[in-house]
């Protein structure tokens, strides 16, 4: 589930076995605060200690120099994030400054205040903890959350899914943009924009059996940067976490063509016609019913799609077609009666034209999978992964395809107006394997991070524009 901004707020931990990645969400420290700013100098000191720690530690913050008996706000400083992508386009992240009010004190006859809150779950590394008098910012000091990983469970046999929870992802340059690395190969960015500062995601156990080790590596331009220690910005953790595979029967995910999306939370707001169901895949049954048209006269309902691509100069663009027919009853209604085409994904514009007017509404299509063509056979069998309904904008136009947990490549969906054929080859041991597709970002006007054109394993949970889905496939491989 998505976790709306305000709500969304995290902070995270260095990893430490020892440590649960569990804390409340900053929203749970009090209400919001005013963003004040400092004027005519600041006013007394403030320290926290621990200077810095997991989600959950309890922070003490002690200060002097303040005027006695006049009551102050200890606020604790974070952001909202969006992502700003619409139109078809994607151009980047938006961060909005927020505050909390963690505490209400009133300096001793010394000047002296000392208050408690605990480190909520939030966007990791330094968070600002200032005291604000009404609209002014009087002193401040920082606290640092650590990232930090966890995976459950610690162990189970080949295919078991891996729920793998990142807490403390930053927002800021160097600190946004996290890979995660599974046996020393390449798997796919984390992200967290939207669910401030924590990611869950799932992935396979893949490999033999024995110690696997995933490992968290920050990169901001596409893939992992192994020396961070020699680069401007030093210092920031590398977390890892080990799983243990063990003997016994594989777990398979689900058949392809039941991993149906049984929510999209991006749909278009409804318009004039009534569509039910408002999405499906294709060649689900749609009705339409229309409203305050002439009896008994004729009508056409049509659908926009986009045609086109990317890669020639004539572009591309919506096109009409007309794709059922009904006649306005007494009442002035007409239904229309469809099967959803196979077509690209995402939002169709759907319209009836009443003289000179148009009546609108929208329908979604949804990406499906088909099973494999084959299922088994030794290394070096050929076989295909084959998907409908993939989308032609920036953020929905590519699925990334990972083989035992390791990058291959991408696929696009535009020209071929939502089909997505991938042939791929059997490789590795006897036993099963595992493909799994995630979506991406196609392209961009972002310059950094750069996470165009790979894994997007939190794309569930906070992929920018469009609301997709990940598909898993298993193929087993004999002797």
């Amino acid at each position: 589930m998505r976790i709306s901004p305000l709500l969304g707020l995290v902070l995270a931990l260095f990893l430490s076995p020892a440590v649960a990645l569990s804390a409340p969400r900053a929203d749970a420290l009090g209400p919001v605060a005013t963003v004040a700013e400092p004027r005519d100098g600041f006013v007394g000191s403030i320290a926290a200690s621990p200077a810095n720690g997991p989600a959950g530690t309890p922070v003490t913050v002690t200060g002097e120099g303040f005027a006695a008996g006049e009551p102050l706000e200890l606020v604790w400083r974070t952001v909202v994030g969006s992502w700003n992508a619409a139109d078809g386009t994607y151009r980047g992240r938006d961060f909005v400054p927020v505050g909390y009010v963690v505490a209400t004190v009133t300096p001793d006859a010394e000047g002296r205040i000392s208050a408690g809150f605990t480190a909520p779950e939030d966007f990791g590394f330094s968070h600002d903890i200032v005291v604000q008098q009404g609209d002014r910012v009087l002193t401040q000091t920082a606290f640092n959350l650590d990232i930090a990983m966890r995976v459950e469970p610690a162990s189970g046999p080949l295919g078991t899914p891996l729920t793998v929870t990142v807490q403390g992802i930053g927002w800021r340059d160097l600190e946004n943009s996290w890979m995660l690395v599974y046996d020393n190969s390449f798997t796919g960015w984390v992200s967290s924009v939207t669910t401030g500062g924590t990611a869950t995601f799932t992935i396979p156990a893949t490999g033999a059996e024995g110690r696997h080790v995933l490992r968290l590596v920050h990169g901001a331009y596409t893939f992992p940067y192994l020396n961070p220690e020699q680069n401007p910005v030093p210092g920031r953790a590398r977390p890892r976490a080990e799983f243990e595979l063990t003997a016994g029967e594989a777990v398979v995910p689900p058949a392809p063509e039941t991993q149906i999306q049984a929510e999209v939370r991006s749909l278009p707001e409804p318009a004039e016609l009534m569509v039910s169901p408002e999405f499906s895949g294709i060649g689900q049954p749609v009705e339409v019913m229309a409203m305050e048209l002439q009896p008994g006269e004729s009508y056409e309902l049509n659908w926009d799609a986009m045609r086109g691509n990317r890669m020639v100069a004539t572009g591309f663009g919506v096109e009409s077609r007309v794709i059922a027919s009904a006649v306005a009853d007494a009442d002035g209604n007409a239904s229309f009666s469809f099967t959803a085409p196979d077509d690209l994904g995402g939002a169709h514009g759907l319209w009836v034209a009443n003289g000179t007017d148009k009546l609108t509404g929208n329908y979604w299509i949804v990406p499906t999978a088909l099973p494999l063509d084959v299922a088994e056979g030794p290394a070096g069998t050929e076989f295909t992964i084959h998907l409908k309904g993939g989308g032609w904008s920036e953020t929905a136009n590519i699925y990334n395809v990972n083989y035992d947990n390791a990058y291959l490549g991408y696929a696009c969906a535009f020209n071929s107006n939502g089909d997505i054929t991938i042939h791929l080859t059997a490789s590795g041991e006897p036993g099963m394997h595992y493909i799994d597709l995630y979506p991406g970002i196609y392209k961009g006007e972002e310059s950094r991070p750069n996470n165009f054109k790979i894994p997007q394993l939190t794309a569930e949970e906070d992929h920018p524009g469009e609301d997709l889905p990940v598909f898993r496939f298993a193929f087993r491989v004999t002797e």
